[in-house]
């Protein structure tokens, strides 16, 4: 079982503009945050993963897949049992407001669907404890098929 939630948002809008609004993200445990733009909607960044920090993911522009998979599924699973059924995915959209929060335990990949799409994270833990709980894989060990 994915150990994820969303977190939803809502929008209001008038002749002033758009305000999305997040009234049920609790801002107590973040840190830090950072932002990625991807250079291309053909590229796949990760698999990364953390055994406790814990991720936010909001999608400010355009949108995004994220994928993700249980870091004890990297070393359990044999290479000819790998498949896209141990993959979850999520769906996440600058016209659907909401914020994916994954767990600690899992490793993420991701993927723009639109051009200068923006991923908002935010974390848990300090760079210094995030380089500490570090696991990366090749996306050759988890082929995602597009």
């Amino acid at each position: 079982m994915i150990s994820h939630d969303i977190i939803a948002g809502n929008s209001h809008i008038d002749e002033r503009g758009k305000l999305n609004f997040f009234n049920q993200f609790n801002l107590k445990e973040i840190v830090r945050m950072y932002e990625i733009s991807p250079s291309s909607t053909t590229n796949i960044r990760g698999w990364q993963g953390h055994a406790k920090e814990h991720k936010w993911f909001y999608c400010s522009a355009g949108s995004f897949t994220v994928y993700l998979v249980p870091l004890t599924y990297f070393n359990t699973v044999n290479a000819e049992n790998k498949s896209e059924d141990h993959i979850s995915e999520v769906n996440l959209s600058a016209n659907s407001p909401s914020i994916l929060h994954i767990t600690g335990g899992y490793a993420t990949a991701f993927k723009a669907k639109e051009e200068n799409a923006t991923l908002l994270v935010f974390s848990n833990f300090s760079v210094e404890e995030s380089v500490a709980d570090d696991f990366r894989f090749k996306l050759e060990e988890w082929p995602i098929n597009q």
